[in-house]
């Protein structure tokens, strides 16, 4: 088994989940006491946050590219990007490093396309909604990517960063949540990406009347799968 890099701490709690699938799939595929080989770099996202804000995405690249650099150096065979916001530096990331990096985007546009789905809804914080790094990836595989109303897009990107990133799940924002999924499935959209690794934390499949596709979970299959591709 290869070993998983992981780039995380953007937010922990999200992090944790990866951690926690990581595990849980690679035990599946191998049975007994087998675990996930990783090594993490959690970074402080108080200062990435910080970073993204002020729209200093250059900097937070080179923050990363070094958590990137640490993480090859400590023996990781594949990079994962524990965040869906944070690829808009994958390139830069990828860049500084000799192992290959896995791109959420991808993992997550393979998924909706092998559901035979073209159209998806697009939930994430503003960056992700808003700009062309994300949306375009998956546009690049063949998707047509709707976004919520500037409302729905506030709404959204507040609960995350208030609620979400500090382990907060309150049951009035996953009904403001449903509003917005609905408004989107009206819209025409097939399916859901829960393209913020902690919105997994607050939706669930029953919250949604088409599939939701869980960025983090996907993320985390295939790193396992790229994990174990040399022993199968």
């Amino acid at each position: 088994m290869r070993t998983i890099g992981l780039i995380g701490g953007m937010s922990w709690e999200s992090t944790a989940e990866y951690y926690r699938l990581l595990n849980r799939f690679t035990g599946e595929r191998l049975g007994g006491l087998h675990s996930a080989k990783c090594v993490l770099y959690s970074v402080d996202f108080a200062e990435i946050e910080r970073l993204q804000v002020a729209g200093a995405w250059e900097e937070a690249g080179a923050l990363l590219a070094e958590a990137a650099r640490a993480v090859e150096s400590a023996g990781a065979d594949l990079l994962l990007i524990c965040t869906n916001t944070m690829h808009k530096v994958a390139d830069q990331v990828a860049a500084a490093v000799g192992i290959p990096l896995l791109h959420l985007a991808d993992t997550t546009a393979e998924a909706v396309r092998a559901e035979g789905l073209g159209r998806v809804g697009l939930l994430g914080t503003a960056f992700t909604m808003e700009q062309d790094f994300y949306r375009g990836r998956l546009e690049g595989h063949g998707l047509k990517v709707l976004v919520p109303a500037a409302e729905g897009r506030s709404t959204v990107h507040r609960v995350i960063y208030e609620e979400l990133c500090l382990g907060i799940v309150r049951e009035e924002s996953r009904d403001a949540y449903r509003a917005v999924i609905r408004d989107l499935v009206a819209a025409g959209a097939e399916g859901i990406v829960l393209g913020c690794t902690e919105i997994e934390l607050l939706i669930r499949p029953e919250d949604s009347p088409v599939p939701i596709f869980r960025t983090t979970r996907l993320h985390a299959e295939a790193a396992v799968a790229a994990a174990l591709a040399e022993d199968a």
